[in-house]
């Protein structure tokens, strides 16, 4: 059984590029073992990420992230059963919140800020969505 997950958090220490390198190696590393895909969203203070996978795999990644030290403020946004993938091309995509167009986020969200722990996971979502059909996401971190 495939699911979905999507989860917001903030860093507990600002997040430099390095680290954010890190983090994105070993998920593009350790994801195609478990069958893990999905996006990360990425600031200096949020990390908006969805998985997808089966359940056992994606709860346990999930729960790790909550334990993470490096995360506080763990939300889960959504969590659903799926009959497909979207974000199946990626082992882990990414995408540099502090570049995305202010109208594209007042399409989805009462201001032009990403704020997903002040939306509903729905339309956080529908922004990724559109992100992918646009080609917003980048494969190696560029």
């Amino acid at each position: 059984m495939l699911v979905r997950c999507l989860y917001a958090s903030r860093p507990t220490a600002a997040c430099d590029a390095p680290a954010m390198d890190l983090i994105l190696q070993q998920a593009r590393k350790n994801n195609p073992a478990r069958g893990l895909t999905g996006l990360l969203a990425i600031s200096h203070n949020l990390f908006l990420q969805v998985l997808e996978g089966g359940r056992d795999e994606v709860c346990e990644i999930y729960n790790a992230i909550v334990r993470d030290e490096r995360h506080e403020q763990v939300r889960l946004l959504i969590f659903e059963e799926i009959s497909e993938r979207r974000f199946g091309a990626w082992t882990m995509g990414q995408i540099n919140i502090d570049r995305l167009n202010p109208s594209l986020l007042l399409k989805y969200f009462k201001r032009a800020e990403l704020n997903p722990f002040d939306s509903s996971g729905r339309a956080t979502l529908a922004l990724l969505d559109e992100m992918v059909v646009t080609a917003a996401i980048s494969p190696r971190g560029e």
